[in-house]
Parts: C-alpha cells; structure tokens; sequence
C-alpha cells in the first residue's frame, strides 16, 4: 500500500491554479475516459500545439496528469488518485 504524504499550501495551490482553467480540467476529463497523444489532445481545441503543451505541462507540475513517451509520440494520462 502506497502511502501519500499530506499536502502542503504549496501543492494545493498548484492544484487549484491548474483546474482554474476550463482547457486543463477538460484535457483531464479527455484523458480520465482514456491515454491520449498530446497531438490528438491538441487537435480539438482552437489553439497551437505550444499552447496545448503549456496546459499539459501546468498539469503535469500539479501532478495530475503523467506523461510517458512511446517512441517519438507523448501520452498523457489523468491520475485519478491525485
């Protein structure tokens, strides 16, 4: 059994900043259905690829997504247990 160490002010501010945002909460409601390429995350929204990879990276920090590579294409994933 893991177990996880309490959060601090630090962490939960990172974790509100990243949700404060409809684009990350819906890159983690895209990615809880199943892993995706940040390319296929990036293709349905109106925005870069850069952007979408800023998001993905706020995220990331906030420890509510991983990201694994699989040859030359990222996947992304939520952490459900964050």
């Amino acid at each position: 059994m893991v177990k996880r160490q309490p959060l601090d002010d630090a962490d939960i501010d990172r974790v509100f900043h990243a949700l404060a945002d409809a684009t990350r909460r819906d890159i983690v409601r895209r990615t809880l259905v199943a892993e995706q390429s940040v390319s296929d995350l990036a293709a349905g929204y109106a925005m870069s690829f850069a952007a979408v990879s800023k998001h993905i990276a706020v995220l990331a920090e906030a420890r509510l997504i991983t990201k694994r590579a699989e040859g030359r294409v990222r996947l992304v994933r939520a952490d459900p247990a964050a």
